[in-house]
């Protein structure tokens, strides 16, 4: 389903020279639908012609299929998560500087124009300094029985949380439950802890009736909502509420939200363009292999703290 986004995007953006897929049909099917020549994985290699592969594959064949890619010197783009271990993670960083290739990795609200702003903003204090970070990620479906949420929601999410603080957090409490696939988190609650008093809560599952992309943003003097649910006027919002104490108590003086324009745009062509550019510069892109990493060494702490609350044998 996503591997046809991205090669209708790719296809707009007059980059696309093929397609393959592990099911000949899928292949056949994909080259008419996008004007472009069906090829096997084989050609991917081997053909001089390419400058970069787009995998979008389970994620447990991310590794067996970039690693070959790499050693014929063609640049990639893999969908997130970039692995599901950190062993086949550090191998495909490990071949990306050994041949010297570029490898963009899938987070798709890195490039969104609301996310960009907020950092603006946040960057030129609009809330004083950073305080806390909520993502809520919620929906009814796409549930799937190989991998987690946590795997395969939470990247989103951490990458955002990374590229806010700057930095990898120094404390993690993470708690999920298998409602659908026993051992297979489909509900994850996770608390993250930065230095300089800085907290990230992220809210993650695939069983909620209603829709819920929102990231809130609170600093010292305000917060930032980026909420990928409301219409384009909508999506970025500041507030600028004033807490202070008054004795024992605190006053909360609400102010009026200030609606943050935004250019309208597609996050997945932009994110196609910057993989274009990397492929034609040869320099990273936002969501480079080095950020990939940075995501996964946190994906992996959490995977060793998840306390499952479905989980009979605790």
């Amino acid at each position: 389903m996503w591997g046809r986004n991205l090669a209708r995007n790719l296809a707009s953006l007059d980059a696309l020279a093929c397609v393959a897929d592990a099911t000949p049909e899928n292949t056949s099917d994909f080259a008419a639908a996008f004007n472009s020549q069906p090829a096997s994985f084989d050609d991917l290699c081997q053909n001089p012609s390419l400058d970069g592969v787009v995998i979008a594959t389970p994620a447990n064949s991310h590794a067996d299929i970039a690693l070959p890619l790499l050693a014929a010197g063609k640049h990639v783009y893999i969908e997130k998560p970039l692995a599901l271990s950190m062993n086949d993670a550090t191998r495909i960083a490990a071949a990306a500087k050994e041949h010297d290739r570029q490898v963009m990795v899938g987070h798709l609200i890195r490039y969104h124009t609301a996310f960009i702003e907020l950092q603006t903003q946040l960057a030129a204090g609009a809330i004083g300094d950073l305080r806390h970070i909520q993502a809520t990620r919620l929906a009814m479906g796409r549930i799937r029985n190989t991998e987690s949420v946590l795997f395969d929601l939470c990247p989103h999410d951490l990458s955002l949380v990374l590229a806010l603080t700057g930095t990898t957090p120094a404390h993690i409490s993470c708690a999920g439950a298998s409602h659908i696939t026993p051992g297979i988190v489909d509900i994850l609650s996770t608390v993250l802890g930065f230095p300089g008093s800085v907290s990230a809560h992220l809210n993650t599952g695939w069983i909620n009736p209603v829709k819920q992309h929102c990231l809130t943003v609170t600093g010292t003097t305000g917060s930032l909502v980026f909420d990928d649910t409301k219409p384009w006027d909508e999506k970025l919002t500041l507030f600028t509420d004033d807490i202070r104490q008054d004795g024992d108590y605190f006053t909360i003086t609400r102010q009026p939200p200030q609606p943050i324009a935004i250019a309208e745009s597609e996050p997945l062509k932009d994110e196609m363009r910057a993989f274009i550019r990397a492929c034609a510069s040869g320099n990273p892109a936002p969501t480079d292999i080095e950020d990939a990493l940075a995501v996964q060494v946190v994906l992996e702490q959490m995977q060793h703290q998840l306390v499952d609350m479905t989980d009979s044998t605790r």
